[in-house]
């Protein structure tokens, strides 16, 4: 019997159940003149919603009021009539979750903390009458805004795009016109306005606030609102008594869902008219997930050194040196020059590119953009096995005779009572296990009998039973019998030793993960009473799951990437260890639900790292199991479907659900694959790996060029008698190497940034840019012996030292980005990429531009031939060390960005 599912939508209620009368339409329903809502609604927030202000309808209004208020009826609105309510009360969404348009997202972008710190600067070199800097300045956070602005903008777009692709929908009971009988649609739950009268069933998303018409076994989730971990029970016509508004039984409200039952439902408030978008306006966004956290623990880290450069310098110009306020813009544009303006911006180019990759070509939708790196990040992958391992049949794996050995003959009887229960018993279609027979068997087997009566399978006995004619011996029938193993061996004519014997062959079959049939026949003269006694027992039939046909491939790439699969199962631990074996997944270790509860935390902890197999787990285990997991330090993704799946899939790091899962599933899952396929979540863990490989190498080399920088500059400054470079002169050259670093975003990390788990973790990248920061200075403190002997003579020193370093700096940059970016392994790409392209740019420019008119409008001026050959000599030297410093380090500084991590964790900036 087909047990209802998470997708099933609303039915019929039960027999014996009586719904509560709902009044007739034309007794209730009072003519509002043109149908008009202007009485009915408001428009809270400014945005689209309904409801807020119905007419005189309060939360213990009766059904009659609530209809009435919301000029509707039982049979719900006619298409015109919910086309100019629409446009009236506009779209059911909340106005926070509308995307925000282009100007809205420029204003949004001057929030952010680089940005800030910029436009600080840059009042204070104003201040200061240093409006050269300060037009740097500005125009450095006009691009950063305009890029980001201009990014995120498209990812919003992208973003619609694909939430359209799993757009939840509602079921809506609508009339073509005011004569026409009710016709049940689907609609996107945008659509929904207040008056329409909506179906709801176990799994859907409650699509808006509601007052229930009619309700059968109703139980609703409402934690979102209320808190309340378990189900709620709902009733169209229960008392309300004195409880509150959301624990009113009558109303549904939208950010809850249907835990089992169905009901119909009149919509009351849509949009931002809703208790939820009122709830959701109070606790705003929710909160950062451990990426964002990451990136927001290293950008304050950065914040802080760039706000402590301007003192630094002033206080020590002015003690070493005797400098005053004339080298404030100096101090500035170095801070400037520690701020990695363009960290925002590659970001969400980074993760909405490939967002945007895996939907066209893998199907797979990402429904919050910081999970794809999540997902990069992730380290376990726990799924189910029926659906994901195996697919939801049994296939016939030996026919077996009494003694153990292989015998077709079995299988042919049991195929034969198989295909004679479905004829003869008029049964719609066969259960899975006579499917598997008939597709083991070919089809002479079952046309080589002639039924004559069935008795079909009955749960109490375990027994189906069949009446063939004899082939080739007139008068004489034989009957088959075929059933649990214990229901026939009590039929059979054996002795106690003999059935003994034949329990353990089925239970060694059993314990392998297979599910055994047991066969038996007689021979009966055709007048005779068919009876089941005295049987002749046969053999054994063994059937297995059929295994999903991409999983074996899938979990083998997985594993290649350093993903463990952990099965989290209601199934029989016999069957999944089988399941794990055939698809050659080893498994360290069983744990079955019963053993789960009398283990601690700190012991399933222990446990959960080792073991592959959590066998008859309820949905409360599912979550446990995460949680150990998460304890002990893993990154954690939950791949579900059915409504049960639902409080593990919101505990694991990344919440993964199928297109087809129970729309509440889907809407909390943060990314929706085109079908419940392994291979998808190997793709997508790809482009995770590959955008959080772009994010760590951009801060990587972006960090640690602009920390040694600002070494050497702070260094220089103290050493020379003039500064080492023009305050406009830091600005252009950090302008420069901010428009080469956006080509981080199209590259294509080392093979070997795809094989790991990897996740942003500040202080093993602080570690990183330290060290290699102090060599990048190195390099340009080197550049002092190269200019002092190659500007000996006659001319202005200043400009010529301005120029050299100028140069040196965005050439030793130019470096860092190629041989920094092709991964810790040193294997050069086969032919360039972004990266190389955009070094070589970066390269020409700091070669030209002080030969160039605007050079000599930043005071920069030509160099002579000696100086670019001794300049290529400290270049070679500075590229040897890095090698030998990427390749010490490869083990360690390397590998910043692979340590696992799990939701929460993050570094205090």
């Amino acid at each position: 019997m087909p047990v209802p599912g998470a997708g099933d939508g609303p039915g019929p209620a039960p027999a014996g159940h009586r719904a509560p009368a709902v009044p007739d339409e034309a007794a209730v329903r009072t003519p509002v003149p043109g149908d008009s809502l202007e009485p009915l609604v408001t428009r809270p927030g400014g945005g689209g919603g309904a409801g807020a202000g119905e007419r005189a309808v309060g939360a213990d209004a009766g059904l009659f009021e609530v209809l009435r208020g919301v000029g509707a009826g039982p049979r719900g609105l006619t298409e015109g009539q919910a086309e100019a309510r629409l446009a009236r009360v506009g779209a059911n969404a909340v106005p926070d979750a509308l995307d925000p348009s282009w100007p809205r997202l420029f204003v949004r972008s001057l929030r952010d903390p680089f940005t800030a710190v910029l436009l600080c600067l840059g009042l204070v070199s104003a201040a200061v009458l240093a409006w050269g800097t300060a037009s740097v300045i500005l125009l450095l956070v006009v691009v950063s805004c305009v890029l980001r602005a201009s990014g995120e903008h498209r990812a919003d777009r992208s973003t619609a795009e694909l939430r359209r692709l799993v757009a939840t929908t509602v079921t809506v009971q609508r009339r073509a016109d005011e004569d026409a009988a009710p016709v049940t649609r689907e609609i996107p739950v945008e659509e929904l306005v207040p008056g329409d009268v909506v179906r709801l069933g176990p799994g859907d998303l409650v699509p808006a606030d509601v007052r229930l018409l009619r309700s059968a076994g109703l139980t609703v989730h409402q934690a979102a609102l209320t808190g309340e971990s378990a189900p709620v029970e709902k009733a169209a016509g229960a008392d309300p008594g004195d409880r509150g508004v959301l624990q009113d039984p009558r109303h549904c409200f939208q950010g809850s869902s249907v835990a089992s039952g169905s009901a119909t439902a009149v919509v009351t408030a849509t949009g931002g008219g809703t208790r939820f978008a009122a709830a959701h306006r109070r606790t705003g966004k929710p909160p950062a997930t451990a990426f964002e956290r990451s990136v927001q623990g290293v950008s304050w880290i950065l914040i802080r050194f760039a706000l402590l450069t301007p003192p630094l310098v002033l206080m020590a110009n002015a003690a070493l040196r005797g400098r005053g306020l004339e080298t404030l813009p100096f101090a500035v544009a170095v801070a400037v020059g520690l701020t990695p303006e363009m960290l925002p911006v590659l970001v969400t180019t980074c993760l909405a590119r490939g967002a945007g990759l895996l939907a066209r070509t893998h199907g797979v939708i990402v429904r919050r953009l910081p999970a794809l790196h999540d997902i990069g990040a992730m380290d376990v992958l726990c799924v189910d096995k029926t659906g994901t391992l195996t697919q939801d049949r049994p296939v016939v794996h030996r026919a077996l005779d009494a003694a153990g050995h292989d015998d077709p003959e079995v299988l042919r009887w049991a195929a034969a009572a198989a295909w004679w229960s479905l004829q003869l018993a008029d049964l719609p279609a066969p259960d899975a296990l006579d499917e598997a027979l008939l597709a083991g068997a070919d089809e002479d087997t079952l046309t080589a009998y002639d039924g004559v009566t069935a008795l079909p399978f009955d749960p109490a006995r375990r027994l189906a039973t069949v009446v063939v004619r004899t082939p080739g011996r007139l008068g004489t029938q034989t009957l088959i019998t075929k059933g649990a193993v214990e229901a026939v061996l009590r039929r059979c004519a054996l002795s106690e030793e003999e059935r003994a014997r034949l329990r353990e062959l089925a239970d060694a079959q059993a314990a392998d993960g297979l599910r055994v049939l047991a066969v038996a026949v007689t021979e009966r003269p055709s007048g005779d009473r068919p009876r089941e006694h005295g049987l002749t027992f046969r053999g054994l039939v063994t059937l297995r799951d059929d295994l999903a046909p991409t999983a074996a491939e899938a979990l083998a790439r997985l594993a290649a990437r350093g993903v463990t699969v952990k099965v989290l199962t209601g199934d029989h631990p016999g069957t999944a260890v089988r399941a794990c074996r055939d698809l050659g997944v080893p498994v360290a270790g069983v744990l079955t639900a019963d053993r789960l509860d009398t283990l601690t935390d700190a012991e399933l902890t222990e446990l959960a790292a080792g073991t592959t197999v959590f066998a008859r787990c309820a949905p409360d285990d599912k979550t446990r199991i995460t949680r150990a997991l998460q304890a002990g330090g893993h990154t954690v993704g939950f791949l579900g479907d059915g409504v049960n799946d639902l409080p593990a899939l919101r505990t694991a790091d990344v919440g993964i659900a199928p297109r087809e899962a129970a729309g509440v599933t889907r809407e909390n899952a943060d990314l929706v694959l085109a079908g419940k396929d392994l291979t998808a979540i190997d793709h997508a863990v790809a482009a995770g790996r590959h955008a959080g490989g772009n994010i760590a190498t951009y801060l990587r080399i972006t960090l640690s060029s602009n920390l040694g920088n600002v070494i050497a500059m702070l260094s220089a400054g103290l050493l020379l008698p003039f500064l080492p470079m023009l305050p406009a002169q830091v600005l252009v050259q950090n302008l420069c190497f901010d428009a080469a670093q956006l080509a981080f975003a199209h590259d294509r990390p080392a093979p070997s940034a795809l094989r790991r788990p990897s996740v942003l973790d500040p202080r093993e990248l602080l570690r990183f840019i330290v060290g290699f920061g102090a060599l990048n200075a190195v390099a340009d403190l080197a550049t002092f012996g190269v200019l002092a002997f190659a500007l000996r003579g006659p001319g202005d020193d200043r400009a010529l030292f301005h120029s050299g370093w100028f140069t040196e700096n965005l050439l030793t940059q130019a470096v860092v980005m190629v041989l920094l970016s092709v991964g810790a392994t040193g294997r050069a790409r086969r032919r360039p990429g972004p990266v190389t392209w955009s070094a070589a740019a970066l390269a020409a420019t700091g070669l030209l531009l002080p030969v160039s008119p605007p050079g000599a409008a930043l005071g920069l001026s030509a160099l002579p031939g000696v100086y670019y050959g001794l300049l290529a000599a400290v270049l070679a030297l500075y590229a040897v060390g890095l090698l030998a410093a990427r390749t010490r380090g490869s083990g360690s500084q390397g590998q910043a960005m692979s340590k696992p991590y799990r939701r929460g964790s993050s570094v205090t900036p």
